[in-house]
């Protein structure tokens, strides 16, 4: 788990050197303070020597002042590089996220990777702050002052080994329960995020349907479950401080009465006792702070524990190297006997898949719900790979292709229509980041989306909300299928792209399409009957097989799921 944190602090070590260093003078120059006082208090005050006084008072400002400023510098390092590690670790975070297949994807929870990117991320940098301060300050005040209380006085600083295994074995119990405690808390977190994150997505439909109490309800359970994990793990935590702090009075008041033994036998003088319980406390704050820092570090090794599992994960899905990946020759596909299942341990979802799509062809593509329709094309620009068998676009295995050179050649309309905040322009130029506003303007008339961003008064600098909710379904689809055309991909795929759109603009887009893009190959999946009639072939999937494949004309009259699909709809508008 080190290790693999470890490289992020690498552009920040500077930092993370000399804010240790500035600590160790820090501590060195605090631990001669008591000592200079006792010289005052047992040689100036009884000799009533006002030099002596004077001169080491100074001395005490002089090292105050420059321990003041080393922990300055010690904080200022510290934040440097915790900031600095935060930014690049949160950085490859979202950078292996990228990475990542959709079978990847589908083992972290949406609201589990926010987590990890955020509250993990910053309990982790806590973590680093603490081991560069408390866990640097703490041993070697720990260490200093221990060396000079025996140096006043050996027997009194014997006190110590009694405290020191106490506190030990207390943090040490404390550490271990309170690990599995904490962990459980941060996957409470998830779940809250997880219900914030759905309700703000869906809240049109939570108005519409009514459902804000619901919703009410589910999040106090779900915050109501977080605070019960959180005050379960606060429970073992908070015995630190009481068990600290009773270890801490006891030993002073031990060394307060065998110290004013010794003064009033004349073996011990007033100053040396006095520095001595400054040592007492030094040591006693050293042992706390080191308390206090190992209960952050088992929350954060929580967190670092789920980070790692997001930074150790492997791509199941990776490409060819650029250099070494040939060009995509045309939009020619083939599935030779494909079956493909999400998971391992699952039954396969597309079985024994095998035909042939020739560059430039119009194929649509129907059938049921939890037909895999959607789970078929996907294959195509690797978003997964087949469980058996191979694909082949233009004539080469897709595995043969660097992922990037693949998936610029083939566009994608997903089922979810997807935009980003930014203007309509920026969501367009997702396509193409250099088209011209003409190509732009083509693309969108070609979607039949050029009128309606017109319709608005800033056209297509018309700022778009989070997931373009400022604009209506319909008007969703179309932008995105003028997103992907901008891409002039040799394949292009429309996933039941059209089915927010009236049968008249369905018509037009498909029309413009011809047009567009004469040499892509388009698949188009759909529900309605007449998008996809007028297709070179339409594959008819059932259940994960091929049922049917044949023009419109060929399959009404073989193919009886074909048939019935069809006759239902023209009912439907008779």
């Amino acid at each position: 788990m080190i290790r693999t944190l470890l490289p992020y602090l690498k552009p920040y070590r500077r930092q993370a050197i000399l804010g240790p260093l500035s600590i160790i003078l820090e501590v060195i120059l605090e631990i001669n303070i008591p000592i200079l006082m006792s010289r005052i208090v047992d040689v100036g005050i009884p000799e009533k020597n006002l030099s002596v006084v004077i001169i080491t008072g100074l001395f005490m400002i002089l090292m105050a002042l420059c321990s003041l400023g080393a922990g300055m510098l010690s904080s200022k390092f510290s934040s440097e590089a915790g900031a600095g590690f935060a930014s690049c670790l949160r950085g490859a975070l979202f950078n292996k996220v990228q990475e990542f297949s959709f079978s990847n994807t589908d083992k972290f929870s949406t609201a589990s990777l926010i987590t990890r990117l955020t509250t993990d991320v910053t309990n982790t940098q806590n973590a680093l702050i603490t081991i560069i301060r408390m866990l640097m300050r703490s041993p070697v005040m720990l260490i200093g002052a221990t060396f000079m209380a025996f140096t006043i006085n050996g027997e009194l600083a014997l006190i110590f080994l009694v405290a020191i295994p106490i506190l030990a074995v207390a943090i040490f119990i404390i550490s271990k329960m309170a690990f599995t405690r904490f962990e459980k808390m941060l996957r409470q977190y998830d779940n809250l995020n997880t219900t914030v994150q759905e309700n703000l997505i869906s809240i049109r439909i939570v108005k519409a349907f009514v459902r804000s109490d619901y919703e009410k309800g589910k999040f106090k359970n779900v915050n109501d479950m977080l605070m019960a994990a959180s005050i379960k793990a606060e429970k073992v935590i908070v015995w630190n401080m009481p068990i600290m702090n009773l270890t801490v009075y006891s030993c002073i008041i031990a060394v307060l009465w065998f110290g004013g033994n010794k003064i009033i036998e004349g073996t011990m003088l007033s100053g040396a006792l006095i520095s001595f319980i400054n040592y007492v406390t030094q040591i006693l704050m050293s042992l706390m702070m080191i308390g206090m820092a190992l209960t952050q570090l088992v929350l954060s090794r929580a967190s670092m524990t789920r980070i790692s599992a997001v930074l150790s994960e492997e791509p199941d899905i990776e490409g060819a190297k650029e250099e070494d990946s040939p060009d995509v020759k045309d939009g020619s596909i083939t599935f030779r006997h494909v079956n493909f299942r999400y998971a391992t341990n699952s039954d396969d979802i597309l079985s024994d898949i095998d035909f042939t799509i020739h560059s430039g062809e119009t194929i649509g593509i129907i059938g049921g719900t939890g037909s895999s329709k959607t789970s078929l094309v996907q294959l195509i620009p690797r978003l997964y790979d087949v469980t058996e068998g191979e694909v082949l676009v233009g004539g080469r295995n897709v595995k043969e292709y660097n992922l990037k050179t693949l998936r610029s050649q083939v566009a994608m309309v997903l089922q979810k229509n997807v935009l980003f905040t930014g203007t309509i322009r920026d969501n367009l130029r997702w396509g193409n980041a250099e088209a011209t506003q003409e190509e732009i303007e083509a693309a969108c008339k070609a979607a039949s989306a050029h009128d309606f961003i017109m319709s608005f008064p800033d056209g297509y600098d018309t700022m778009l909300g989070q997931g373009g909710v400022n604009v209506s379904g319909g008007q969703k689809q179309r932008l995105c299928i003028a997103r992907a055309l901008l891409c002039n991909p040799k394949i292009l795929i429309l996933d039941d792209s059209t089915s927010a759109v009236d049968t008249a603009t369905d018509a037009s887009i498909r029309e413009a399409l011809r047009h567009s893009l004469p040499g892509a190959t388009k698949l188009i999946i759909a529900q309605r009957i007449t998008s996809v009639a007028d297709a070179d072939r339409i594959i008819v999937l059932e259940n994960g097989h091929i049922d049917g494949m044949g023009s419109h004309e060929e399959l009404l009259e073989t193919n009886e799921i074909y048939r019935d699909v069809y006759t239902s709809q023209q009912k439907g508008v008779e």
